[in-house]
């Protein structure tokens, strides 16, 4: 499936290193207009760091967008540090670059754990939000997890699931999850680096409602690049995700009268709609977008669209 993003992206007008405190330097750029409606964009993973095409979401003459690589992803310091890594450090990460930039509230776009963060934050620093938009609502609880990795992929892509539990020593299958994720945690790259190109390409195909390929290695592959995102996910899975159980969901009311939209893929394999449905009943002021023919990523038809529109629309209120 092709992208439906626009194929030229705009430039940062300006990008800077920002120290953050515990030995970390994030990567902060600035898109737009300064001056502008101040907005702030999250990105996925955790772990995959900040796009260019994630520029596209923002209107350059509209907003003064601000985009970073989170603790240990992208182009910040230390990489794939998990040290002083958890949600209330990005939490209080974002809450820094807001300060630093003087917004006095922003625009928070969203997507996946992207979308995690954001209502974190905005649950924690309600008065510096002037608006929400969310993609594929992810609420780090367990029960997502297993959905995501382990009960949806065997129920709905069974060949795929039998891929991914194959390339495992037999003794280990019984728990696939678990020895993923105790292997993303090792310390040796000769562990975790097979591991994380076997899980990359699982949750890859998981994510587009057409992918190119659905194939998984018989074995992990021992070759190539690491992927940084399955290392950050499977520290953040085996903490919880930092977040205590329904956390999420039971500050929901906090958000009150906070404008959002929520967009959601009818078919997201990784993220179903259930969570932004519960979300969308708790917060008074959400309005919830279900794209037909879409699944978890962005690129996929409708969901970019979609999410552009909505910033476009917040900002009117602004």
């Amino acid at each position: 499936m092709s992208s439906s993003l626009p194929s030229e992206t705009p430039r940062p007008f300006d990008a800077i290193m920002l120290a953050v405190g515990d030995g970390h330097w994030l990567y902060v750029e600035e898109v737009g207009t300064r001056g502008a409606i101040p907005a702030i964009f999250l990105h996925g993973g955790p772990g995959s760091g900040s796009q260019h095409s994630h520029r596209l979401l923002f209107d350059p003459e509209r907003f003064h967008a601000i985009l970073f690589d989170q603790r240990g992803a992208g182009r910040s310091h230390p990489y794939l540090s998990t040290h002083a890594n958890t949600t209330q450090h990005l939490v209080a990460d974002i809450e820094r670059i807001r300060v630093h930039f003087g917004f006095e509230k922003m625009l928070i776009v969203g997507g996946s754990w992207g979308s995690t963060l954001a209502l974190a934050y905005a649950k924690t620093h309600p008065e510096r939000v002037s608006g929400l938009v969310l993609r594929a609502v992810f609420l780090g609880s367990d029960a997502e997890v297993d959905w995501a990795f382990r009960q949806g992929p065997a129920e709905l892509r069974p060949d795929l699931y039998e891929n991914f539990v194959s390339a495992l020593p037999e003794q280990e299958r019984a728990d696939p999850l678990k020895a993923y994720v105790a292997r993303l945690i090792d310390p040796d790259p000769a562990v975790h680096g097979p591991a994380s190109r076997q899980w990359y390409q699982f949750e890859r195909i998981l994510s587009e409602f057409a992918p190119s390929g659905t194939v998984l290695p018989e074995t992990m592959p021992h070759d190539g690049r690491i992927p940084p995102t399955p290392i950050m996910e499977a520290h953040y899975i085996a903490n919880g995700f930092f977040l205590e159980p329904g956390e999420l969901l039971d500050g929901a009311s906090l958000l009150g009268s906070i404008p959002g939209v929520i967009v959601q893929g009818r078919y997201d394999l990784l993220c179903p709609p259930r969570a932004a449905f519960e979300i969308a009943q708790r917060w008074p002021g959400a309005h919830l977008e279900i794209v037909s023919g879409a699944g978890h990523a962005m690129t996929d038809p409708g969901i970019f669209e979609a999410m552009k529109r909505a910033a476009t629309r917040l900002s009117a209120r602004t």
